[in-house]
């Protein structure tokens, strides 16, 4: 049998990252050849991923990468099966080496076939598979190109991408806070412009149902009763719309005997009111219709505007689950 000494066995853990044990077994099966050592440990990572492959890699690392030039960006998400692992700092480190690769690969196809060290990505996932004894895989992929692109990475948890259609002096602070906002309150499109409105529609419908079948029970308790809107966003709310809601909302001051020339204090916040109350569906969806987590009497169009002839021009976002 081959002498295996403490430099090899090491050699091999830093090359693996497996445990002193698994490397000293490897190459005792191996008879000292590191190559086949490798392999060995390859193929017992293969016969763990193969036991474990209907396990749930709902926990991980989210992680997010920009090149040096800030035009291009890559957010991924490493999973595993155990919040233990996922907080790792050898797995955490294997994440980020990942999404390194990934800032050169176009999609999760191309990440997985990318050389690591020798082997492919998806060889060496397998490998720690082996090493980790959790199931390892790439959950989620995002790629964004622009002018500028900036990001933010919440506790490893979210990692949001941000692109800017011109590099501003204060492109890294805006990107990064846009990114923030991205994390935080989980846009999935740009602006209402971009909604169908077949889906608004339906969406509308729904809705509605769900907040009378509320206050049925609320009725019954005789608890104060939620507002029922009439829309969810302002792709609905027409000119015509806020006219007649301007209208109703005179009538209703004249009704309340508020004297007419202190009518134009008054009206702007019930118009206020009314959009907020009517565009639930944007204030949840549309990146740019949210109210700034950093500044709630200003919404995101308007912060970004603040920072001079600069648009959002893409996102992308990423979470563990």
């Amino acid at each position: 049998m081959a002498k295996i000494t403490a430099a090899e066995v090491n050699k091999l853990r830093k090359a693996t990252g497996a445990g002193m044990m698994d490397c000293k077994n490897a190459l005792v099966e191996a008879e000292g050849d590191f190559d086949k050592a490798i392999e060995v440990l390859r193929k017992k990572g293969q016969k763990v991923a193969a036991k474990r492959a209907d396990r749930d890699s709902s926990e991980g690392a989210a992680i997010a990468k920009v090149n040096d030039d800030k035009t291009v960006g890559v957010a991924i998400v490493l999973g595993c099966e155990t919040d233990f692992v996922g907080k790792n700092e050898n797995f955490v480190a294997l994440a980020n080496e990942i999404a390194d690769l990934a800032l050169h690969q176009n999609s999760k196809e191309e990440l997985l076939a990318a050389d690591f060290g020798g082997m492919t990505v998806a060889e060496k996932l397998i490998e720690q598979t082996g090493v980790i004894g959790e199931k390892l895989e790439i959950n989620a992929f995002e790629k964004l190109e622009a002018s500028y692109v900036g990001s933010y990475v919440h506790i490893n948890k979210i990692a949001a991408l941000v692109g800017l259609s011109a590099r501003v002096d204060t492109a890294e602070e805006l990107s990064k806070d846009v990114a923030m906002q991205v994390a935080s309150m989980g846009a999935t499109t740009l602006s209402y412009k971009d909604f169908d409105p077949a889906f608004i529609a339906s969406e509308t419908e729904a809705r509605i149902a769900v907040i009378e079948k509320e206050n049925e029970e609320l009725g019954r308790l005789g608890k104060t009763l939620k507002n029922v809107p009439q829309y969810i966003s302002m792709a609905q709310l027409t000119d015509e719309v806020i006219a007649k809601a301007e209208a109703d909302a005179k009538a209703q001051l004249q009704a309340e005997g508020k004297p007419e020339q202190i009518w134009d204090k008054i009206l702007p916040g019930k118009m206020e009111r009314f959009i907020s109350d009517n565009t639930t569906l944007d204030q949840e969806q549309c990146l740019l219709d949210q109210n700034f987590i950093k500044n709630d009497k200003i919404n995101v169009a308007q912060y970004v505007e603040s920072h001079g002839d600069v648009h959002v021009s893409g996102f992308k976002r990423v979470t563990l689950g």
